[in-house]
Formats: structure tokens, C-alpha cells, sequence
């Protein structure tokens, strides 16, 4: 049995046929959903490392599926739609995909990005299999490991845990927004223009053609930590250039 699984949800026969040789070749365990609520089920039961998600289904819109899919699983979740417009791009990444694949494309492009969300270490990992990592801010948890942690007083990130803490309370991320987290944090007081953190988080065999997605993630990162403290204002936007984490701001 492979040790990866992987649903491909996509209402083109043909082409959701063409994704599931390719995963297969990969290694993949893959199950192959034609609706939003047959992807749903689907999901929920096998807990997959990997999504394929079709934007235009018979039933459920996708970014439905995504945003649904989010509530209870941190897998990778690669929308590959024919929707063109950048404001699908940032709605798609807004409710949780790691990446965004426009139609037609080619197998290879899709299987160089799937090898470049599995380069980065998976939360799940840490958690045993058949458990969902999508958490919301939970209560206090035990102090992070010393030898890995990062940020300042109130901003605790374990990058061997895979866990960001503020005032002792873990915070639910995706694992692009703690990627993203993790550069800044590593780098106090600098200013880290776009283009450095899409080379950081997506890996050199995938840039993002857009610098919005970045902005994208960082805002939904942003929202995260201001309800984790209202007041904070670790990440700090330098106009024209890229972001800067500063850990006395809070």
C-alpha cells in the first residue's frame, strides 16, 4: 500500500482520469470524487495527504469544497480550475488552497508543484495518521522546545513542532501561512521583500506568477494573530518592497 493518499476532485472525466494516472505514478494512493459533496465524504473518511480540487462542480462550488475542507483537514489542497481571473487566484488561496493551477496545463507542471508542497515538513506528520490538523486557537499547551523556538515575549514558533503560540495559546495556521511565519520570524528587524518569501515558502521549482498570493496569505496570517492579541503588530508592511517582523511590536 502507498503511503501517501491523494483525492482528485473533478468533474471532467477525462481529466480527472489523466490527474489520477499521474498521482498513481507518483506514489499516491488516489480516490477520484466527481461532486462536492461525493469529495466531501470522501475526504472525511480517508484523510488524504494531497487534494485536487476543480472549481466548477455539479452540486458545491469549490471554494465551497475548500473552505469546508479546511474545517477539519490540513492536507495540500492544489486548485487546478479553467477560471482565469486573478480574483479567483485570491479567492481560491483566501479560503485555504496551497496553490492554483489554471487549465489547460500540463502534467509535468502539476507534478513539479505537487513535489514542491511535499518538500515542505506537513503539521499532520506530527499528529498520526487519520487525525486532522485544522485547529482553531486552542488552549494553552506546554512551553515550546527551547532548542527550536522563535519570536519574542507573547509569539512563541516551535519550527520543530510546527506550532505558533501567543500568550501560551496555540494558534491554528495553514502550513503556507506558518512557512510564511517561520521566514519573517527568522529574520527580526529585516525587511523581506515579496519576491524572497514566494522564493522561501514555494520552493525553486514553483513561483507563485503573482506577488498578490503572498499578500493573500500574510492577511489571512495577519487576521489569525489579531485575534489570538488584538494589539499586535509583529508583521509589518514596508510599501513597495515586501514585510518585516518585528518583535517588540505588540
Amino acid at each position: 500500500m502507498n503511503a501517501r493518499t491523494a483525492v482528485v476532485v473533478e468533474d471532467d472525466r477525462d481529466v480527472g482520469d489523466a490527474i489520477s494516472e499521474l498521482l498513481d505514478q507518483a506514489g499516491f494512493d488516489v480516490v477520484v470524487a466527481h461532486t462536492g459533496a461525493e469529495a466531501l465524504a470522501v475526504i472525511s473518511e480517508v484523510q488524504p495527504d494531497l487534494v485536487t480540487l476543480d472549481l466548477t462542480l455539479p452540486d458545491i462550488d469549490g471554494v465551497e469544497v475548500c473552505r469546508r475542507i479546511r474545517t477539519t483537514s490540513d492536507c495540500y489542497v492544489i486548485v487546478v480550475s479553467g477560471r482565469t481571473a486573478e480574483v479567483d487566484r485570491l479567492v481560491g488561496l483566501e479560503v485555504g488552497a496551497d496553490d492554483y493551477l489554471v487549465k489547460p496545463f500540463s502534467m509535468r507542471e502539476l507534478q513539479a508543484r505537487v513535489a514542491a508542497l511535499f518538500r515542505r515538513p506537513r503539521s499532520t506528520d506530527l499528529l498520526g495518521a487519520g487525525q486532522a490538523s485544522a485547529r482553531t486557537v486552542a488552549a494553552p499547551v506546554p512551553p515550546a522546545d527551547p532548542t527550536n523556538a522563535l519570536g519574542c515575549s507573547d509569539l512563541t514558533l516551535d519550527r520543530g513542532a510546527r506550532e505558533v503560540l501567543v500568550s501560551g495559546a496555540e494558534v491554528g495556521l495553514t502550513r503556507t501561512e506558518f512557512d510564511l511565519l517561520a521566514h519573517l520570524v527568522s529574520n527580526p528587524g529585516v525587511v523581506v521583500a515579496r519576491e524572497d518569501l514566494m522564493r522561501a515558502v514555494w520552493a525553486s521549482e514553483f513561483v507563485p506568477d503573482s506577488t498578490h498570493v503572498v499578500d493573500v496569505h500574510l492577511a489571512n496570517l495577519r487576521r489569525k494573530l489579531r485575534r489570538a492579541a488584538s494589539s499586535n503588530q509583529w508583521i509589518r508592511t514596508i510599501r513597495g518592497v515586501g514585510f518585516r517582523f518585528d518583535p517588540c511590536c505588540s
